[in-house]
């Protein structure tokens, strides 16, 4: 099958305007590239895909249907469908208690309010028990510009020492759809980060396909080698290309899977020597990617010339997205700009 038809199977794809991408809220404007593809809610229609084969699978919100794109799943199966309003310990609880009578429940919310106001009922009546609950929760890290109260930029640091979980940081819309049909064949809980709405395609380029704990690398390069998750993989390849043209030679080494995280293909490739390896991350640079990288290769005696590239250690500012990333370093000009630093020193 050819890579476009492919494509138009999963899902239709919607073109970028420049002119609206600029008049796009702070709350949603894009992540992706000028010209970049989207796909409009690739969870929620990934989810309705699962739902018509399988008639265990529910969902539940917490007041947040229509932001995380459940409100597909929800016109589609209304009878399997939950409001349980603004209550995040009750939802996660009652997930809990539909696991166990043999369902699949899928729990959406904001990962602020999974991370900071349920973690006691997802640690006690999920994980412990090791349930088949996937929370798939919006606006990880950096991704809205409405400040502290909805950024969650420190959620892996609170997950990552939750025993049993799964934690999957997704990078665009194609691999939302494989992951999300992924998670629901894994048993066991999983917290998956959940970009939403017209959400970008860059991973198509390379015939990718989303392997739950495994690192892919993207592309080789002999100066530089980006690890990176979430969308800051969409930065890196952009970043990539950009220092390619300036003749330095970088790769990315794709890490989608937080938790467990693949250990042996970040040995592999990090381990090559004579290049500096640099992590990207939508997170705080407390306790996420970069960190866990770090000691993985420490751990496997494995010590290349390392840098970081992560939201910093406080709390961030609201305003315009496109602002913010470049202020905190995320932005595609930022990650360039700090590559090229690093080498020059």
């Amino acid at each position: 099958m050819s890579l476009s038809r492919r494509r138009s199977k999963w899902l239709a794809r919607t073109p970028v305007d420049a002119a609206e991408r600029q008049l796009t809220s702070a709350m949603i404007a894009s992540l992706g590239a000028e010209g970049l593809p989207t796909v409009s809610a690739p969870f929620g229609h990934a989810l309705v895909e699962i739902a018509r084969q399988r008639d265990d699978v529910v969902g539940l919100t917490a007041d947040l249907g229509k932001y995380t794109d459940l409100h597909v799943f929800a016109e589609a199966f209304p009878e399997r469908f939950y409001q349980m309003g603004m209550a995040e310990q009750v939802m996660f609880s009652a997930a809990a208690g539909l696991a166990k009578e043999g369902l699949t429940p899928f729990a959406t919310t904001y990962a602020v309010f999974a991370a900071r106001r349920a973690y006691d009922f997802i640690a006690m009546a999920i994980a412990e028990d090791n349930l088949d609950v996937k929370m798939v929760c919006a606006l990880p890290g950096l991704t809205t510009g409405y400040g502290p109260s909805h950024q969650a930029t420190e959620d892996l640091a609170i997950f990552r020492g939750l025993p049993n979980l799964t934690i999957v940081d997704p990078c665009d819309a194609l691999e939302i759809h494989q992951a999300t049909h992924a998670i629901a064949a894994h048993k066991g809980p999983v917290y998956m980060r959940l970009l939403r709405g017209q959400v970008p395609s860059i991973l198509d380029q390379y015939d990718y396909q989303f392997e739950l704990g495994k690192a892919q690398l993207l592309e080789d390069g002999a100066e530089v080698l980006f690890v990176s998750s979430g969308f800051m993989t969409m930065r890196t390849i952009e970043a990539m290309r950009l220092l390619r043209v300036d003749g330095i030679h970088c790769g990315v080494l794709h890490c989608p899977t937080i938790k467990p995280l693949d250990v042996a293909t970040l040995v592999k490739h990090c381990a090559k020597p004579g290049r500096l390896v640099v992590t990207a991350e939508n997170h705080s640079v407390i306790g996420g990617l970069g960190e866990s990288v770090a000691s993985a290769l420490l751990q496997n005696g494995v010590t290349p010339a390392f840098r970081m590239i992560g939201l910093p250690d406080e709390f961030l500012d609201a305003g315009a997205l496109p602002v913010l990333h470049d202020q905190y370093g995320i932005s595609t000009d930022a990650v360039v700009r700090q590559v090229k630093h690093w080498l020059a020193h």
